[in-house]
């Protein structure tokens, strides 16, 4: 039987690797690789689901289940998990605090953006910071004009507003015209070292670390869809892919443990990952449904009641059954 022709839209991680050069083969699939940035992918999965198999947003996969019109259904291969608590830029001076953002004007690329569902998240329920204290301002990081994938219906209260035609949320984070900046890129004023523009929180790490010990969670940004009608044709193709994307991803840790020659181009690698298995148990960055029910469960419920989806999801409702088991020897 011969092999499926597939399109594979994914970004050039170490945890995909493996699967782009051919270290790694997906079973019964002759893939083409496209490793694109994922605001590309994202366009062009939700508003034309022009790839096979492709990098999805949780936020916008999430949407599009809840209208009952996605064209993709999901994988639990998380090809990115962030904490989110260095995404907030501020005006260091008016905002020292999280509690200074109460009514202030904050600048975001998509309301709807996985990172920034995250961030509210936490701001709520750690800071008492609602969505509703905070005057949105919705415009492109770096390019002017950039719209909602989706649309969206916020709750009332939530006022979101457009940036001025021609104008991006870095410009306005510049000029004063806001107050911060929350995104999973950061402003490019940032790396040029503006007096006034930093971080929310001083030390991000240290943020991140205190709510993983309260919570336990690790977000999740990014997950692996699969064109629906073609899981529907081909029932072992999701399996097949989990299994791939999993032992691309177990391949990278190893990389990451070789002290022979640091595989990344960074000091105190092995130290690192030597914390991160402390801190956060051995396998830190897990794939499957099992070990993240609850923090998929938990960000379903805070996605609807952000106005995202228009109704409570139930984390089952995301994904292909055939990845929930698999064999073992």
């Amino acid at each position: 039987m011969a092999k499926l022709g597939l399109s594979v839209a994914i970004g050039d991680y170490d945890r995909t690797r493996a699967l782009i050069d051919g270290t790694v083969a997906i079973d019964g699939v002759d893939p083409v690789f496209m490793t694109l940035v994922p605001e590309e992918i994202f366009f062009r999965a939700i508003r034309g689901a022009e790839f096979d198999i492709c990098e999805l947003s949780l936020s916008s996969h999430a949407m599009r289940i809840a209208q009952g019109n996605s064209p993709y259904v999901a994988v639990p291969a998380f090809l990115s998990r962030s904490f989110r608590h260095n995404a907030i830029y501020v005006r260091t001076d008016r905002v020292k605090k999280p509690a200074d953002l109460k009514g202030r004007k904050v600048g975001v690329p998509e309301y709807q953006v996985t990172a920034n569902v995250w961030v509210r998240a936490f701001l709520a329920d750690d800071y008492g910071v609602a969505p509703a204290d905070i005057h949105w301002i919705r415009g492109g990081i770096e390019e002017p004009g950039r719209p909602e994938k989706l649309a969206i219906n916020l709750p009332a209260g939530v006022r979101l507003d457009e940036a001025p035609a021609g104008t991006t949320i870095s410009a306005l984070l510049e000029a004063g015209e806001i107050d911060g900046f929350i995104a999973p890129r950061r402003p490019r004023l940032a790396e040029q070292g503006h007096p006034n523009i930093g971080w929310l929180f001083v030390d991000p790490i240290a943020a991140a670390k205190d709510y993983f010990k309260r919570t336990g969670f690790f977000p999740i940004m990014h997950v692996l869809g699969i064109r629906r009608e073609l899981a529907e044709r081909q029932p072992w193709l999701p399996g097949a892919a989990f299994k791939a994307f999993a032992q691309a991803k177990r391949l990278a840790v190893q990389r990451l443990a070789d002290t022979a020659a640091a595989s990344v181009t960074l000091p105190f690698v092995e130290e690192t990952l030597k914390d991160a298995r402390a801190f956060m148990g051995e396998d830190f960055w897990s794939y499957g449904v099992a070990p993240n029910r609850k923090l998929i469960d938990y960000f379903l419920g805070q996605h609807h009641a952000q106005g995202l989806s228009s109704r409570r999801l139930t984390v089952d409702e995301l994904f292909h059954p055939a990845t929930y088991e698999t064999f073992k020897v």
